[in-house]
């Protein structure tokens, strides 16, 4: 199921917003690629995260 800004994994309810939309952005593209939820979920926060690091202005 695809999330949004009001539906997401509770994993990422403790992100900073601009990552989490990030994360939410990044993990709905892997569902759509075939990835399972759980996997989805790890890379997405995960690169979210160094998203965030390269754009420490945002």
């Amino acid at each position: 199921m695809p999330w949004d800004e009001d539906y997401y994994p509770r994993s990422m309810r403790n992100l900073p917003p601009e990552v989490r939309l990030k994360a939410i952005e990044i993990a709905n593209a892997l569902l759509e690629e075939g990835y399972d939820e759980g996997k989805a979920i790890r890379i997405a926060i995960a690169k979210a995260k160094e998203w965030a690091a390269r754009h420490e202005d945002w």
